[in-house]
């Protein structure tokens, strides 16, 4: 017997659970008043005088490390609920992290493409380094026309004839060159114009226009 109770004490050493029904059962299983213990110290009763002592000790350690166990499962598992309650569950997986946001220009040129894609249109877009022609011969501005000057435009210092965009309105010159009536597009974009920076201006600005021809 005295082997059987050493052995009961090895398996309430090694248990462990974070269960709170399974410690519940644990220790109806040793302490309950049908348990393992009561059945034990029935049969306690019927051994040698000369094994009791030994036997009545190991019994005892066994009552002691059953109720200990309990008590340290439970008090294990109540610091995990309240950890929990203040950390959040830290074995879940973690939830993406979203970085920056989006530029309030970028959220007001998405609303008016909607806006736009929602009556039929479609987005067209070009180049922002522009050719001579795209940019203002095609649109019917004269060589002369104040826009071509300096002061307005930025020009490439090697080819006068390259310059940047002044407009979107050289994005819908390529788009009739490659496509025909109808024609439903709008073409938002950076423009640039050759101004002081300020308060008010800036030498890069956004822009959108629409070409509608039925």
């Amino acid at each position: 017997m005295l082997d059987k109770v050493n052995k009961l004490i090895e398996e309430v050493q090694a248990f462990t659970t974070d269960n709170l029904d399974e410690i519940e059962q644990f220790r109806i299983k040793y302490l309950g008043s049908k348990g393992i213990l009561k059945t034990l110290f029935n049969e306690f009763k019927t051994v040698d005088n000369s094994l009791k002592k030994d036997i009545g000790q190991a019994l005892n350690t066994l009552r002691k490390t059953a109720t200990e166990k309990v008590n340290e499962l439970k008090e294990k598992l109540d610091q995990n609920t309240k950890h929990k309650a203040i950390y959040g569950d830290l074995t879940r997986p973690e939830q993406p992290i979203e970085l920056g946001s989006r530029h309030p220009i970028s959220i007001v040129k998405n609303k008016i493409v909607e806006i736009f894609s929602r009556i039929g249109f479609n987005v067209s877009e070009g180049p922002e380094i522009e050719d001579d022609w795209h940019n203002f011969t095609a649109l019917n501005l004269p060589e002369h026309h104040p826009a071509r000057d300096m002061q307005d435009t930025f020009f490439i210092e090697k080819n006068p004839d390259i310059l940047l965009r002044t407009h979107t309105s050289s994005v819908q010159i390529r788009y009739m060159e490659n496509h025909k009536p109808p024609i439903r597009t709008i073409s938002p974009g950076r423009v640039f114009r050759n101004e002081d920076i300020s308060a008010r201006a800036h030498c890069i600005f956004h822009q959108v226009e629409g070409l509608y021809i039925d």
